[in-house]
């Protein structure tokens, strides 16, 4: 945990150089008084600064950041991070050149970056925080891509009364296809076979 110790005429002062030095606001800090001012014998022998320890509080952001900035590092990698948190769970959305790589085929690397980040934030935590990692926006777009990939081969599988099957996802693509295509009475769809191979199946209704 970053730390930094500082001196001023109050606590106060103090306490803002050291944020200024580490680049928080006061609601990421602990703030540790380590001496209070005095004025000493009539105000001038004997005078004490202010001494305070200011440390980076640990939140799940900063844990996620943390880990996330040394792994662009390792890729060298230029990213930009926007954070939003929301009752302890984070939407991370990246954003830079040539951040492909951090997609991969069919954002098969953004998931398994994801699942990494999510065992290194929680581990050893009370509370558990959910984390979804995003490139410009990718997971919105492939679920739109997905959903009319639904629609197209429902209409496939009506029109030619077979079973479409469609290729292995993994479980979040494989709600959204069954999201997309619920309620209808003239299709249904099922899921079939075992991780990390299972498939949905789309079946006109006789």
């Amino acid at each position: 945990m970053e730390t930094v110790e500082k001196v001023g005429k109050t606590v106060e002062e103090a306490v803002e150089q050291a944020l200024a030095d580490l680049g928080i606001d006061r609601e990421n800090a602990v703030i540790e008084v380590l001496e209070e001012p005095s004025k000493g014998l009539f105000g001038l022998l004997g005078h004490r600064p202010a001494k305070v320890r200011v440390s980076v509080k640990e939140t799940p952001s900063l844990r996620a950041r943390q880990f996330l900035e040394k792994i662009f590092r390792v890729m060298d990698l230029s990213v930009k991070m926007e954070i939003m948190e929301k009752d302890n769970d984070l939407l991370i959305n990246m954003s830079g050149s040539g951040l492909g790589v951090l997609i991969g085929r069919r954002g098969e690397t953004l998931n398994a970056l994801q699942y990494l980040v999510n065992l290194s934030v929680n581990k050893n935590q009370l509370k558990r925080s959910k984390i979804v990692l995003d490139v410009e926006g990718y997971r919105r777009r492939r679920e739109q891509a997905l959903e009319r990939l639904a629609l197209r081969l429902a209409e496939k599988a009506k029109r030619r009364g077979k079973n479409v099957v469609l290729e292995p996802m993994n479980p979040q693509e494989r709600r959204i296809i069954h999201t997309a295509l619920q309620g209808r009475n003239d299709i249904y769809t099922y899921s079939e076979g075992e991780e990390p191979y299972r498939k949905i199946v789309i079946s006109p209704r006789r």
